[in-house]
């Protein structure tokens, strides 16, 4: 059997990402409560500006895939209400899961109850996150867009109630309910760890969401809705955002950062500049915090420590290097020739020395580094 190069095979992903561009939420122009991570993106997505940027989705297409099979196994097991629709006025989603409550549950048909009922009507939200932002997710938790996400989902079924569609027409009988609690369920896409944060519903945070949105509506054009992230190569979300072309432009000095365009006069300059300064004062006593802080910990034991715990790596045996003076003793007592190393210096005094012009190459630029210093009065 002969195999076949790669570039000749049907590439795998170019079929995963027809098939996802092609899904309901790719192509919807109502708002979604998934498309409320930043104002300005909202206002595009409202406003049905046709995306002007695509990326690499792979690792957000096995993320849904996971997603997926996670829920449809949930279903099968535990008798939980995936994938199930909400909409009102001005919003719309897809609930993960949904967990009632015992009296709840028991006002609908017997085959579509939960296998265990739940103490509250729990509203659910899966998300799968990378190694790399691991730890930010079991220190901190949901971000700010992924709670005002849950909360409008919470807030529909708790004012609405189901949508009255195909396939949950007997969810729509239920009416509006009273939602207890709202749970996120993490997974490492990598090593499949699993990490669950719960608290009570908030009708305070569910009024915060709805607030949010109203805005987004009263915008007119998505030029008028403020960025709510730092742009293209600060914030992950601007780099694979749709709208990236259209909400940033081009920088007005190619290669520049496209940062640049915030910049339109001298103020704006004096402003940036004054934030540098800021967050040089702000890392400065960060790093001598810290510094003081390892210091004090250097020869504590590993364990949990308040809200923090406390591990140690490294320390182990260096990887052995040569040794070259013991390596000359062994030429000098075997009489071998030790291998020279170019001198530069001695070369470069011998060129000049015979007038021979010195040999260069060109390296670039090099490094552009800012410098800030106090305005003289």
């Amino acid at each position: 059997m002969t195999a076949q190069p790669i570039e000749a095979q049907p590439s795998i992903w170019q079929a995963a990402h027809t098939v996802d561009a092609a899904r309901p939420r790719s192509r919807q122009t109502q708002l979604g409560a998934s498309d409320t991570v930043c104002e300005r993106r909202a206002v595009y997505r409202l406003h049905g500006i046709e995306p002007t940027d695509t990326s690499d989705k792979r690792a957000a297409i096995i993320g849904t895939y996971l997603h997926e099979g996670l829920l449809e196994a949930a279903r099968r097991e535990y008798g939980w209400l995936v994938e199930t629709k909400v909409a009102g006025a001005q919003v719309r989603g897809s609930i993960d899961a949904v967990q009632l409550d015992e009296i709840t549950a028991a006002r609908l048909p017997v085959r579509h109850r939960p296998v265990v009922a739940a103490p509250v009507v729990t509203v659910e939200d899966i998300k799968t996150k990378s190694s790399r932002i691991w730890d930010r997710v079991l220190r901190y938790g949901a971000s700010e867009a992924e709670l005002r996400q849950a909360y409008l989902y919470a807030d529909l079924l708790r004012t609405v109630g189901w949508q009255n569609r195909p396939g949950q027409r007997y969810l729509a009988k239920l009416g509006p309910l009273e939602v207890g609690a709202i749970r996120f369920r993490f997974i490492n896409r990598d090593s499949g760890e699993e990490y669950v944060q719960e608290f009570a519903f908030d009708p305070a945070e569910a009024t915060r969401a709805r607030w949010w949105v109203q805005r987004i509506h009263e915008h007119e054009s998505p030029e008028v809705a403020p960025r709510t992230f730092d742009g293209p190569g600060l914030d992950a979300i601007c780099d694979y955002c749709p709208f990236r072309s259209a909400c940033w432009g081009e920088p007005r000095t190619p290669g520049a950062p496209v940062q640049t365009v915030l910049v339109h006069d001298d103020a704006d300059r004096a402003a940036a500049l004054a934030d540098y300064v800021r967050g040089h004062e702000l890392e400065t006593s960060g790093k001598k915090l810290k510094a003081k802080a390892r210091a004090m910990l250097d020869d504590s034991a590993p364990g949990v420590y308040g809200a923090n715990e406390l591990r140690w790596t490294g320390g182990n045996p260096a990887t052995p290097k040569p040794d070259v003076e013991a390596m000359v003793d062994v030429f000098d007592n075997a009489s071998a020739v030790i291998p020279m190393v170019p001198n530069e210096k001695a070369m470069i005094a011998a060129l000049v020395e015979a007038g021979v012009p010195v040999p260069v190459k060109a390296e670039g630029k090099t490094a552009r580094a800012i410098k800030v210093s106090p305005a003289k009065p």
